[in-house]
């Protein structure tokens, strides 16, 4: 069963949808299916999954293509009647949208929560550039519990609202799409509880529904975006490389790694792991030295610039600052036969 689930996961695997083909996502706190993409994504074959991430186990079990296709968990014609639409109970799979792929975001059990404090932000991530006739965050009431209940629609009180707002006034991420920070406040509360927010798309009726795990009294954390979903085939099956380059530690300033995590017929997708020295660094510079003329066409993470034989990629907005000896990732996707560049890394203390 397992490799009939494998084999049609693999069949998924390919570049990044145009804007047409591509939608978006809560990135931080990570919504069920991007925080499982973005874990497993590139280590989905790993058995290890079931006991360390049991809940994205189940998920990957019952739909790989609900975590490749991380940015289409929306339904269309709701025509703004959303509890009328999706009954309690199927929330976070928008009420069972697509056929049913997104099904298993409504299993209860211990989801990988996002620790958060009082105040936090909620990260909407728009890789296609909709812009939003509106946002609504919402936060499940005190006394609610995702490890055992489903969600319902009486579990939840809004707490914040963003207005029509287009693409152009959202946070530009360069070519990968553009982001809505949207600050939320919810006073004395302790212990495990789930933000719910709709995105109302403006380009057409197309609402989008994203439940996020989180733990009040923990250290905010956020998450940034990734890839774009594969919506297509590629030439041949991606298979996963362990070609990785590592350059000297970096003390007090930082150091770089890069692994080919994807390669397929005529393309590959590679990850470099940037990590922080002995001190807190306020931003990084990495450069991508390679033998030929890089074949690099997209990155997500960070900006690119490339040079002769050199590639540059400065971080983006929400993963520059690192704690002593914390990592950040930013990808790659290049044509042809990855080769490992050497690598530099310089970072702002």
């Amino acid at each position: 069963m397992f490799a009939a689930v494998l084999a049609a996961a693999l069949a998924l695997i390919a570049f990044p949808g145009s804007p047409a083909d591509a939608h978006g996502n809560v990135i931080g706190p990570s919504s069920r299916n991007y925080g499982c993409f973005q874990r497993w994504g590139s280590d989905f074959q790993n058995p290890a999954m079931a006991t360390e991430d049991p809940m994205c186990w189940q998920a990957w079990q019952a739909d790989p293509n609900a975590m490749w296709n991380w940015n289409g968990l929306y339904r269309e014609g709701a025509a703004g009647q959303h509890e009328a639409v999706i009954p309690d109970g199927q929330l976070c799979s928008a009420g069972r949208t697509q056929s049913g792929r997104y099904a298993a975001m409504d299993t209860v059990g211990d989801w990988k929560a996002t620790n958060v404090g009082g105040s936090f932000t909620v990260q909407l991530f728009d890789q296609a550039r909709h812009g939003a006739d509106y946002i609504r965050v919402y936060v499940s009431k005190a006394g609610y519990n995702p490890l055992t209940t489903p969600l319902k629609w009486s579990d939840l009180q809004l707490v914040s609202t963003v207005p029509n707002t287009p693409a152009a006034q959202w946070t530009h991420q360069l070519d990968t799409g553009v982001q809505q920070d949207i600050p939320v406040t919810v006073a004395g509360r302790t212990g495990r509880a789930m933000v719910y927010t709709i995105w109302q798309a403006s380009h057409l009726d197309q609402s989008y529904y994203f439940c996020s795990d989180i733990n009040f009294g923990g250290v905010t954390t956020t998450t940034p975006p990734t890839s774009s979903s594969p919506s297509s085939s590629p030439s041949s099956s991606p298979s996963p490389s362990a070609s990785t380059t590592t350059p000297p530690p970096a003390t007090g300033a930082c150091s770089a790694t890069y692994a080919v995590t994807s390669q397929w017929s005529g393309g590959y997708q590679g990850e470099v792991r940037v990590t922080a020295g002995s001190a807190a660094v306020k931003g990084w510079t990495v450069a991508l030295t390679y033998t030929a003329t890089p074949t690099i066409q997209q990155a997500w993470n960070a900006t690119i610039t490339t040079s002769g034989n050199t590639v540059q990629a400065v971080n983006a907005s929400y993963n520059g600052a690192l704690a002593a000896g914390a990592s950040t990732t930013f990808g790659v996707l290049g044509s042809g036969t990855s080769s490992a560049p050497a690598l530099t890394c310089t970072a702002t203390t």
